[in-house]
């Protein structure tokens, strides 16, 4: 910082600087850019290379602002919107962001209830397994509908969620009602279904995660080795003692783990062996111009062919056409799911999707 600017720490990660006699935006704008530069540099801590993320909001005295309340109101909407893009940035506050966050803090006002008013929905995608060429099990997509709203968009109320903690009661609501409905499909007859269910950060590093799945199988009278925990690459790769602690215990329990998006980012080999995973998900976006795309088949196949040298089930997201499945077949992946297959929907209809299923695997008599 310049000799002139004041740094203070507001509490927990929260920091303010005090820029003063700041000429103009440009000036602004390099400060803001050399700061961001500096906190993401790497640093060395006991023999460890570490790396922090940083989101920067301005506010701008009196445009954004007339009082100290004001201004730390417009900073903080701005750096939310920093954080909303990706971290490692910064942002100017703008009127458009005044209307977003009142907004936001609407939307967040109308979550807090939506279990209370039974809002949100459950869509199933299903899981094909490439060898049996039968539906082995389904994945749980969160959905809300909100009687004025609509449909809202996931991608809109689970960054919320995440970010207010709502995410953790509403991921046990949803662990519940994922298991009952597994338990309805074996009442009505229908071969047991691996069900996933996928996990946020925020979900995975709650200290009640265990217990929680352990309850929703308890309450419901599922086996454990039905239900898959679906968590990120990023997720794997954060807190490691934690992540090894907890993948143990849900390993303990006989709950399955798949690694999600896989094939997105990285991750090491090395770290893939050192955790108890079961199955390795492959990204939706390997599957996209797979036929005009050398390099995402070669990364496919690579993926396959770990899976197979590691001994877990491999499934490919995101496939759409039949094309995409003959290649999947040809690579001997064990399982696919996408639109090809069929698109999420409500345990009603998926219902019916299991009975024709049934219907078709009935031989006739000779």
């Amino acid at each position: 910082m310049r000799l002139d600017d004041v740094v203070a720490r507001l509490g927990g990660d929260e920091f303010v600087v005090l820029c003063q006699e700041a000429s103009d935006l440009k000036q602004i704008d390099a400060v803001a850019a050399r700061m961001v530069r500096s906190l993401t540099a790497p640093l060395q801590l006991l023999d460890h290379e570490c790396r922090v993320s940083a989101s920067v909001g301005i506010a701008i005295f009196p445009i954004d602002g007339d009082s100290e309340r004001a201004l730390m109101k417009s900073a903080d909407t701005a750096m939310y919107t920093a954080k909303q893009e990706g971290k490692n940035n910064y942002r100017f506050f703008s009127s458009r962001l005044k209307t977003e966050s009142l907004e936001r803090v609407l939307l967040e006002n109308e979550l807090r209830h939506a279990i209370a008013r039974n809002e949100f929905l459950i869509h199933y995608l299903a899981k094909f397994d490439l060898k049996t060429r039968s539906i082995s099990g389904a994945e749980a997509l969160l959905r809300w509908h909100h009687p004025d709203l609509g449909i809202i968009a996931p991608a809109r109320f689970i960054p919320l969620a995440e970010e207010t903690g709502l995410i953790v009661p509403i991921g046990a609501w949803m662990l519940k009602a994922v298991c009952a409905q597994h338990m309805a499909w074996q009442r009505e007859g229908f071969p047991s279904l691996c069900m996933s269910v996928n996990l946020a950060p925020r979900q995975f590093h709650d200290e009640h995660l265990v217990a929680t799945v352990l309850s929703a199988l308890a309450e419901s009278g599922m086996a454990a080795n039905m239900l898959e925990l679906e968590i990120s690459e990023a997720t794997l790769m954060q807190d490691s003692q934690h992540t090894a602690a907890t993948l143990a215990s849900l390993r303990r329990s006989g709950v399955r783990v798949a690694i999600d998006n896989f094939g997105a980012s990285y991750v090491s080999l090395a770290n893939i062996q050192r955790y108890p995973i079961n199955t390795l998900k492959i990204d939706r976006s390997l599957m996209r111009d797979m036929d005009q795309n050398a390099e995402n088949r070669l990364i496919t196949e690579a993926i396959i062919a770990l899976g197979k040298s590691l001994s877990v089930t491999v499934i490919a997201a995101g496939v759409e056409t039949r094309r995409q499945a003959a290649f999947l077949r040809e690579q001997a992946c064990d399982a696919m799911q996408g639109f090809y297959v069929n698109e999420p929907s409500v345990a009603a209809d998926f219902t019916r999707l299991l009975h024709h299923q049934a219907q078709m695997c009935v031989r006739k008599p000779e």
